[in-house]
């Protein structure tokens, strides 16, 4: 029986607090319900009391009209659930506790701890941060109702509307917009007459470490509108290249102050995670912001964990600068497909507090937006049939019938307005509706309460994952008694899939019966579709490409990066011609060949470590690459819509009008016939070709600013890429080669493999990995320092001796998944189990906006 087990962990803590959940109205915030839905944790909330669940940032007054369990006092308990700081949460609580005002028990869990509260930066909160929280948000709530009980109660107004202003103590307020619905209504007037408002309100603020997102029971990552996922991991300067992503690992000591609030978050949510396990950790790390974890890990174990009997646990913190080309490329894991071919769930308009540095002012906004884990999976294109349409205007038509009889004075102008509202259906409403109606999740709670589907689906490879779908499909079909359904054995194919899940989903006791397997179904086949699939080979065959020329020489890596970069302009060039701006089927993109250029320069770096300052590159390799980029981009502004460009994009599309235009022009006047000029006009040419003369300087004038802007542009583009290229001689572990990651593509099947794998097999087979340091603690560190002094010191102690291994990198992927559980399988330790946690999940794409697009320092 496994000791470890995230998700039962989870659950296990939402049962701890059942005596504060039960009968109380709960409001998750996004980050919370995020979490909730992957540990299937909403069935559990119901059975212990529970009397309603509702969204945090769109609560509404009717909230707690849906009663699931109404043995309790209506609206006198309410619970939040926070994965955010409380300075942030504050004006969503407020609002909340405005719009019941029965609530005599307003219950607070976050998952930041008091000592992250009162270590973040800014924090308006000190060391005894949630005692200080109860009193502000008591003596604000009484303000809050002072101000209502002096406005006359008027029908269809909320009384507390608007009232919410606290910027001298450095909350924000809400706006008008951020309301919400007009209908704070009737039910809300009731309870303001028939309860004396505002009286003997309990506030209580608690810890709830265990709010987190497990893929697995045994791989977990953060919510991505947490605040722990939302706050930077590096401050800008010369070694950052986003604040999503740690700064180089250059081996200096790091400033107390200049510890980014990522780290001391994560830190601290480690620590807590640790004790709520009864994990007991010994702590190795590798990276400079990860030894910054390791030692405040360290502090906070000495000052708390003494004399308590836990079972120990190795700890292994990693850097995810020290391997980008993983996490960029587009590996086999049906995983990252799906989650890089399904649209997410839009992030919610979470407003933090106002009270900010003035160095975070000039820098922009505190917090990073991270993509969604919620996948929004498209079931209406499986499940909607033609009869559906056929039925809706049926449906029109028999209406339309009832108005000709009902009035036949008026039935000319009813029938006009029904045939365009059948019209606007047909086009607009029905696709929208079925969409919006016929979305599935990536995760329900048949994943962890029967099969373990997404579990099974983790670690698989693509061919391997739409397999293990079709057994399952065919499994539920055979328990349904659906035998209609031939299947060929081998591979799974888009047809086979498509046809065996509308099978299952045709009634709509088996759709309910078997909505897991369908919506993984439905996400798969999503990922198979030729308008997803073949972008994804394109892009593995170049990366392919790019590898091994990056084993020949410079020259010809710089040649492949070029060819591909000129490829993709031609083709979006091509496509803008005929009126097409997305790229074609298994063509890429402009900005995919940026991408490229990215895993290209990477590449460099790692097999050309003899490189100078100035790139990987001749001068002359690289000004054929910047001419190629400048002259795509002037010719087809729309093809790169990234950070670098900003503020220069309207100045690019008006200069290629400009120039379109005056073609058109001189296209036109070509065709005059000379011989209908007469010979008075020809003593006004000299004067014409004067004005043209002036204007013309002036248009090159501009021609030329425009072009040397972009130049500088592209320039900086390419001082980050020389960054990109310097990862392995900056970063300090690997300088010595010891932990190169090798090229993803080449034949040898532990050659291709990424950091992580490398280093588990090295940490397993108790091998030195240069730069890995040990943590000691302060207790520890005086028991060596005695022992020493008797010649009875004590070895390091390895990773490897440890029963229970928890890797935590910012940010993962499918593919290091896999890769972690084969170096696992592949070390011959079956005694050993591990934990695999991550900042995010990460996607190419997601990649590509933390180092190009909006989430980038560049």
């Amino acid at each position: 029986m496994a000791l470890v087990d995230v998700t039962k962990s989870c659950l296990d803590s939402i049962t701890q607090i059942s005596e504060h959940i039960e009968g109380a109205v709960v409001y998750l915030d996004a980050g919370s319900t995020e979490s909730f839905q992957f540990i299937g944790a909403f069935p559990l909330l119901l059975n212990h009391g529970v009397r309603a669940i509702c969204s945090l940032e769109n609560m509404s007054s009717l909230d707690a009209a849906v009663d699931w369990n109404a043995d309790s006092d209506p609206d006198r308990k309410v619970v939040v659930v926070t994965s955010r700081l409380l300075s942030d949460a504050h004006r969503y609580i407020l609002r909340c506790l405005g719009t019941h005002l029965a609530v005599r028990c307003c219950t607070i869990f976050t998952s930041i701890s008091e000592m992250a509260h009162s270590a973040y930066p800014d924090s308006p909160l000190g060391p005894d941060a949630f005692h200080e929280y109860e009193s502000l948000l008591v003596q604000d709530y009484e303000e809050l109702v002072k101000k209502g009980e002096k406005k006359p109660i008027q029908p269809g107004v909320s009384n507390f509307k608007d009232n919410i202003d606290l910027g001298d103590e450095g909350w924000s307020g809400l706006s008008p917009s951020e309301e919400g619905s007009t209908a704070r209504d009737s039910y809300g007037e009731n309870l303001i007459a028939e309860t004396e408002v505002g009286q003997n309100l309990v506030v209580s603020v608690c810890h709830f470490p265990m709010i987190m997102c497990p893929l697995s029971p045994r791989v977990f990552v953060l919510p991505s509108e947490g605040s722990v996922a939302e706050a930077y991991l590096s401050a800008k300067h010369e070694v950052a290249l986003s604040p999503g992503l740690p700064s180089l690992s250059t081996g200096l000591p790091s400033d107390g102050d200049d510890i980014p609030p990522g780290a001391t978050l994560t830190a601290n949510f480690l620590y807590h995670f640790a004790a709520k396990m009864d994990l007991k950790l010994e702590i190795f790390s590798l990276g400079d912001l990860s030894k910054t974890m390791g030692k405040m890990l360290t502090d906070m174990s000495s000052l708390y964990d003494v004399g308590r009997r836990k079972r120990s646990a190795g700890l292994l913190l990693v850097d995810r600068t020290l391997d980008l080309l993983t996490p960029c490329c587009h590996g086999d894991s049906l995983i990252d497909r799906v989650f890089s071919s399904v649209p997410r769930k839009e992030s919610t308009a979470f407003y933090a507090h106002i009270k900010t540095s003035q160095s975070q002012l000039k820098q922009g906004p505190s917090n990073l937006e991270r993509a969604s884990l919620d996948v929004q999976i498209p079931l209406a294109k499986i499940l909607s049939e033609e009869d559906c349409k056929i039925d809706n205007f049926r449906l029109l038509e028999s209406i339309e019938a009832f108005l000709c009889g009902w009035d036949s004075n008026n039935s000319a102008s009813q029938i006009l307005d029904l045939s365009n509202l059948k019209n606007k259906i047909y086009n607009e409403k029905l696709p929208q509706l079925e969409n919006e109606l016929l979305r599935g999740s990536l995760v329900t709670t048949e994943n962890f309460r029967g099969t373990p589907y997404l579990e099974a689906l983790l670690d698989r490879k693509t061919k391997e994952g739409t397999l293990l779908v079709k057994k399952w499909l065919q499994e539920a079909l055979r328990l349904e008694n659906i035998l209609n359904v031939k299947a060929r054995p081998g591979f799974a194919t888009k047809s086979e899939l498509q046809a065996m899940t509308k099978a299952l989903a045709k009634s709509q006791s088996s759709l309910l019966k078997n909505k897991g397997i369908i919506q993984l179904a439905v996400a798969a086949l999503a990922a198979l579709d030729e308008s997803h699939s073949s972008r994804w080979e394109a892009f593995s065959n170049a990366e392919k490409i790019l590898s091994v020329s990056a084993e020949d020489t410079s020259q010809s890596l710089a040649v492949q990066i070029g060819d591909f970069i000129n490829k993709s302009a031609l083709l979006g060039l091509h496509g803008q011609k005929n009126g097409k701006l997305g790229a074609a089927q298994g063509v890429l993109s402009f900005q995919d060949a940026l991408h490229l250029m990215i895993s290209g320069y990477i590449l460099a770096g790692e097999n050309f470590p003899t490189a100078g300052n100035d790139g990987p590159f001749s001068w002359q390799e690289e000004q054929l690459l910047k001419d190629s980029i400048v002259e795509a981009i002037l010719e087809n502004p729309s093809i790169a819509k990234l950070k670098f460009l900003h503020g220069l994009m309207e100045e690019l599309e008006t200069n290629l009008n400009r120039i379109k235009s005056e073609e058109s022009k001189k296209e036109s006047s070509d065709q005059i016939n000379i011989d209908d000029l007469d010979d008075d006009q020809w003593g006004n040419w000299g004067d014409e070709d004067v004005d043209d003369t002036n204007s013309s300087k002036e248009k090159v004038y501009d021609d030329m600013q425009l072009k040397l802007e972009l130049r500088d542009r592209v320039d900086n583009l390419f001082k980050f890429l020389h960054k990109l290229s310097s990862l392995k001689s900056r970063n300090i572990p690997l300088k010595d080669g010891a932990l190169d990651s090798d090229n993803n593509f080449t034949g040898d099947p532990y050659a291709s493999r990424g950091l992580l794998y490398k280093l588990l097999k090295r940490v397993l087979g108790k091998n030195d990995v240069p730069g890995l340091e040990y943590h000691s603690s302060t207790v520890g560190q005086l028991f060596k320092s005695g022992f020493r002094r008797f010649g009875l010191a004590q070895a390091k102690p390895s990773l490897a001796d440890q029963n229970i291994i928890l890797v935590f990198v910012g940010g993962i992927n499918g593919v290091e998944v896999r890769e972690a559980q084969e170096a696992l399988s592949e070390s011959g330790r079956p005694d050993i189990e591990m934990i695999l946690g991550g900042t995010t999940l990460l996607t190419p794409d997601d990649m590509l906006d933390l180092l190009l697009g909006k989430s980038s320092y560049f």
